[in-house]
């Protein structure tokens, strides 16, 4: 019986809203906006009233952010 190749899996971590709006400098509402327009990653939910998004997601939403406002011009 072979054995199941096991990888390194890095732990996901979670940002609650105030740190979603600190990492991107956004306010709560333009993100759940941005989130309507399906333009932000969704948010998941940790519990009755809890909610967070995925820190990875929001990090490479900024990241496409990024490349996008300066462009792909070559000095």
């Amino acid at each position: 019986m072979a054995t199941p190749e096991l990888r390194s899996i890095e732990p996901l971590q979670v940002l609650r809203l105030p740190q979603v709006c600190k990492v991107t400098g956004l306010c709560r509402s333009m993100i759940y906006q941005l989130e309507a327009e399906r333009r932000f990653p969704c948010r998941i939910k940790l519990g009755l009233w809890a909610v967070g998004w995925i820190e990875g997601e929001v990090q490479e939403w900024l990241a496409v952010r990024i490349e996008r406002s300066r462009g792909t011009a070559s000095d």
